[in-house]
């Protein structure tokens, strides 16, 4: 009964700050393994919360040299993962700032015109296993991917995308990045991912498709020149084996604005007065 009662005791003194506080802390964690989830840091990671048990367990039975060594590498641990994991923690970070993975995903209008044009392209080019590199911008922008490459601002066609791709011309190798309905740019150089968990049967096309995505919210389209499949590839997460029809339902749902129901007040609102 005494272990009841101070039980009970110790959940009186809990405040509604501590439990804030916990939860908090307890978001934290979880969005920092999301963030460095298929990374080389995530096994580190694991690793470092194996040195911490470790080195609790140490201090609770009084092991005072095996506790030493474990403080002593865990002091060096804190800067060798800084220096050596500088592009996953930058990732991270860069995702953060976007606030995109932690606070919301926020769609963007897209024209549908657009969309089936993107899979009219593509499905004529996986007929043709022509490859292919489509980078779709969102909210986070791509000028520095941009000036890599030649200058468009062109209207959006399946039948420009497929001459753009053609083997032998001046715009087939690279990518293309489109925003807002309009082709920006063809022929740009894509961030390789430095990811060892990428399959090994992915070639360089795909593994820049999740290096660019690693470092913004874009969408990607990819054609494999050497099997024909199409494949979609967002925050660093490759999907594939996509058909025209599964195309489709994925790009409508990443990229079309889908409003509130407040904006759809709103909207009725503004046509009533007009």
């Amino acid at each position: 009964m005494n272990y009841i009662t101070n039980f009970m005791n110790s959940i009186a003194l809990i405040r509604i700050t501590d439990i804030i506080d916990m939860a908090i802390i307890a978001f934290a964690v979880y969005k920092l393994f999301s963030l460095l989830r298929n990374t080389r840091a995530e096994q580190v990671l694991n690793g470092l919360v194996i040195v911490l048990l470790i080195a609790s367990l140490a201090d609770i039975l009084n092991l005072n040299t095996v506790s030493w060594v474990m403080n002593q590498f865990l002091t060096v641990a804190l800067v060798f993962i800084i220096v050596v994991f500088q592009p996953e923690l930058r990732s991270a970070l860069e995702r953060i700032g976007r606030g995109r993975s932690i606070l919301t995903r926020d769609r963007v209008k897209r024209n549908e015109t657009t969309i089936n044009e993107l899979v009219s392209a593509a499905s004529s080019l996986s007929r043709q296993k022509i490859g292919a590199l489509v980078v779709i911008q969102r909210d986070v922008g791509l000028n520095d991917i941009v000036e890599s490459g030649t200058e468009l601002h062109s209207d959006i066609s399946s039948e420009l995308l497929i001459n753009i791709f053609i083997p032998n011309t001046p715009l087939h190798d690279g990518a293309v990045i489109i925003n807002e309905n309009e082709i920006i740019a063809a022929a740009c150089y894509l961030p390789l991912s430095s990811s060892n968990t990428i399959s090994k049967e992915l070639g360089t096309r795909h593994r820049a498709a999740i290096g660019i995505s690693e470092r913004s919210d874009c969408i990607v389209l990819v054609v494999s020149e050497e099997t024909g499949n199409i494949s979609v590839v967002e925050s660093g997460r490759i999907d594939r084996y996509f058909d025209a029809d599964s195309l489709s339902l994925r790009l409508k749902k990443d990229l079309v604005y889908q409003p509130n129901a407040e904006e759809v007040k709103d909207d009725e609102n503004e046509q009533e007065w007009q």
